[in-house]
């Protein structure tokens, strides 16, 4: 037999999430010779290695972390069979839903859609993770299997990771923020952070003359907006990070074709099947939107 036991892709997540062979046998309640062994018994029927061992922990080889990947994947719907097994007759179900999302998404669309989900279906225990969106961003979370559904910005360019599934859920402007009273806010030194400029915007941004290098960069929109309320600068920031802003600041529109993004979800093909992803999917797209959103067009 060459197929893995549920057991085994558990202690090669755990190895990969952990980094020791040691910390994973902790996190497992088994022995590290156990694990060790079990970790041989897998190399063997994979045909690979999958971890280089060292003084400074496990490391999974290219082949390791793709089988990591996988092997989470595949847990996630064990769990699922089970969870949905269990609710067929009723039409609930209950588990852990893992959601990936950026900060100002977290912070403004989810508890709404979140609230109304657990209340259809109170056996769901959402597990919110905030994700930068950086590099493969929430996105990449639900591509590795650490999470069922993220929120992230779609980019209309480019898919965001090939195989996934995607749906839109608004589109947001962006605008000028700014210490409030003064008079000429373009001619202020920019903040920004590292998640604040994508291509979806790339092409604007490069159209404008007056915009200047950063003179801060961090990396957080909450910090962005504390330094712009401290008169550090000005920043030119999407809509749902506006809501909640400190007091002290100003807002100036960017024009009538200010730049964009459009915010949406993203899930595998198999979780979008399942009862609680898409559950959370109708109540994110059913729950009213914070002032100054729009409905992304169809």
């Amino acid at each position: 037999m060459t197929d893995l036991a549920p057991h085994e892709l558990r202690i090669l997540v755990a190895i990969d999430r952990e980094q020791s062979f040691t910390a994973a046998a902790a996190a497992l309640g088994m022995s590290q010779s156990a694990v060790s062994h079990s970790v041989r018994t897998c190399e063997r029927k994979i045909g690979a290695v999958l971890f280089e061992r060292g003084r400074h922990g496990a490391r999974a080889t290219p082949a390791g972390a793709r089988a990591v990947v996988h092997a989470r994947h595949i847990l996630n719907l064990l769990e699922t069979l089970v969870a949905e097994a269990r609710g067929a007759e009723s039409g609930t179900v209950s588990g852990p839903l893992r959601i990936a999302a950026f900060r100002s998404a977290a912070a403004h669309l989810l508890p709404t859609a979140l609230a109304r989900l657990t209340d259809r279906h109170p056996g769901v225990v959402p597990r919110v993770r905030i994700v930068r969106e950086v590099g493969r961003g929430t996105a990449g979370e639900v591509a590795d299997g650490r999470a069922d559904l993220g929120i992230a910005t779609l980019d209309a360019s480019s898919p965001a990771v090939p195989g996934l599934l995607t749906g839109r859920l608004f589109e947001e402007a962006y605008a000028l923020v700014h210490p409030a009273g003064h008079a000429r806010p373009r001619t202020l030194p920019l903040v920004d952070w590292d998640e604040n400029c994508g291509s979806y915007t790339r092409d604007w941004w490069a159209r404008q003359d007056w915009i200047p290098a950063a003179r801060l960069n961090v990396e957080d929109d909450v910090v962005t907006m504390s330094m712009v309320a401290q008169g550090l600068g000005m920043s030119i920031v999407p809509k749902l990070t506006l809501i909640d802003a400190p007091s002290g600041l100003a807002v100036t529109e960017l024009g009538p074709q200010p730049p964009t993004r459009q915010v949406g979800y993203v899930t595998t093909p198999e979780l979008a099947r399942t009862v609680a992803v898409r559950a959370l999917i109708r109540e994110l797209r059913s729950a009213p939107l914070p002032p100054g959103l729009a409905l992304a067009p169809v």
